[in-house]
């Protein structure tokens, strides 16, 4: 007989979902869960995503799990090695026959009366439902079912093949071709080398340059202290030396603007030469880590430009033409390929409705509580990773703090936790950050304050102490046993005056 009711309901299995059922398996031994993923495969971004090149932007000392050493040579590692390191670790732990593959969760309803969470499913196109006493978010920030492209003008007359990589086709034959790749993010400067290694030529277009810094795919000094010490004492070593410059790193950043500036200027000179125009094509018009730096493994991409197997133009675009683009300052591109790395499509909560008592829960009218909460929703830990460091350290803090919670209601007897912001003044949007694709959707986010513990910091060590350590009785978690009255919610957010 199917179950139909379990302690905790994890949505997603991707690195975020594997993790979240390690820790409450680890941590809340004897509690009943069920993973829903609305694919039909495990790894999340990292089997979604099969464009040439796929790789981390971010180490995988950092990006792997706090619990599971990562021990491959490369640091800077490419999409089906981490892809792998997943679905072991699902393996590994027993965690593989909890997953349930092709249910996409729609709608959450939060009855207090009850306190279960109702949770609608569409499977093979019928809607079912499942319910729990607690909701882990694990779905990540994007929609899986299509990316964000522009609304290019004379896009239907364009006769080449043009794509997405999120939807990269697997029979894909670029040899030889003349591709463009529309996009200055990480996606684009992944996939701008590696079609280079067997296209005609490979064009970045870009409509402003961003930082970019080379660094090794492989981490010598974490290799050589895997056979001094052992894969996990190094694992940990080399992991808090990452997270310790990184942050070093951000906050130089922060303070002295221009010369991180200047350096990172001089280290794209040092490759390209004194002869390459990196005023246009390299220089931001804004300042370090106001939008994520861009991390090429080994120099491929420079080396790409230095071999001129692929070439930046810096402009706009006007038009597409039957062969190519045409650019707002005259020039033409052809291409047999166009690639639209123009970014992601972003959601809250896997975009799902959530209904709490009756009342829908619009996210922008919300606030965040310790990054992993939101203000009047019972019962519900979402997973949302860091700007300026690796997904998974906060992943792993929040997976953390739902099993806090899960273990502090049974022993006390409670049945419903909630954030309550009473009085509190949103005065910050959810990311404070540039880029497009999050100005995009900003909106659909809940929003922030400025004051502990309402705050969404990018700041692990910091976020050690408000998430690991923080206290529960902290004035704003609100809990209830269940034969006390429910919670009542005047106002679900006082605005910024």
């Amino acid at each position: 007989m199917t179950q139909d009711h379990f302690d905790v309901l994890i949505i997603g299995a991707g690195l975020s979902g594997i993790g979240a059922a390690y820790h409450l398996q680890d941590k809340c031994p004897g509690k009943t869960y069920a993973i829903l993923e609305q694919r039909d495969s495990s790894g999340g971004t990292w089997d979604l995503f099969r464009y040439p090149g796929i790789r981390s932007d971010s180490d995988m000392h950092t990006l792997g799990y706090n619990f599971k050493p990562w021990t491959e040579q490369k640091a800077i590692a490419d999409g089906p090695s981490i892809l792998n390191y997943v679905r072991e670790t699902a393996a590994e732990n027993g965690i593989e026959p909890h997953i349930r593959y092709g249910h996409k969760v729609v709608r959450a309803s939060w009855d207090s009366g009850e306190a279960v969470w109702t949770i609608e499913v569409e499977v093979e196109g019928e809607r079912r439902t499942l319910s729990a006493a607690f909701v882990h978010n694990c779905s990540g920030y994007y929609r899986y079912d299509q990316g964000y492209t522009p609304d290019f003008e004379g896009l239907s007359d364009y006769k080449g093949q043009l794509i997405h990589p999120q939807h990269w086709p697997d029979d894909l034959d670029y040899e030889g071709k003349k591709i463009v790749v529309i996009g200055s993010g990480a996606t684009a400067m992944t996939l701008v080398p590696a079609m280079a290694r067997t296209a005609g030529h490979v064009t970045m277009l870009q409509r402003s340059p961003t930082y970019v810094v080379s660094r090794p795919a492989e981490d010598e000094m974490a290799n050589r202290f895997r056979r001094w010490f052992g894969d996990r004492a190094a694992y940990h070593i080399i992991r808090w030396r990452n997270v310790l410059l990184q942050r070093f790193f951000f906050n130089r950043a922060r303070k002295r603007p221009d010369r991180v500036r200047k350096a990172l200027l001089e280290a794209v000179r040092e490759e390209l030469g004194p002869d390459y125009d990196i005023e246009t094509h390299f220089t931001p018009t804004y300042n370090p880590w106001d939008q994520r730096l861009c991390l090429i493994p080994d120099s491929d991409l420079f080396e790409a430009i230095r071999d001129q197997k692929a070439s930046v133009v810096t402009d706009q675009i006007d038009q597409f033409t039957q062969d190519g683009l045409q650019l707002a300052s005259g020039a033409t591109l052809d291409a047999d390929i166009v690639v639209t790395a123009t970014g992601l499509d972003l959601q809250f909560l896997g975009g799902m409705e959530v209904v709490v008592d009756g009342r829908d829960m619009i996210p922008n009218n919300h606030l965040n509580y310790r990054g992993c909460m939101v203000s009047d929703v019972p019962n519900l830990v979402t997973v949302f990773g860091y700007t300026n460091a690796s997904w998974t350290l906060r992943a792993d803090l929040s997976s953390e703090f739902m099993c806090r919670l899960v273990n502090h209601m049974e022993a006390e007897g409670f049945v419903e936790v909630r954030p309550v912001a009473a009085g509190v003044k949103a005065d910050e949007d959810f990311l404070d950050f540039s880029s497009g694709y999050v100005q995009r959707a900003i909106d659909r986010f809940p929003r922030r304050s400025s004051k502990a513990p309402w705050v969404l910091t990018q700041n692990y060590v910091q976020d050690i102490f408000l998430i690991r350590f923080g206290r529960l009785d902290d004035g704003a978690l609100v809990f209830r046993r269940a034969h006390e009255s429910p919670v009542e919610i005047a106002s679900p957010l006082v605005a910024a005056e």
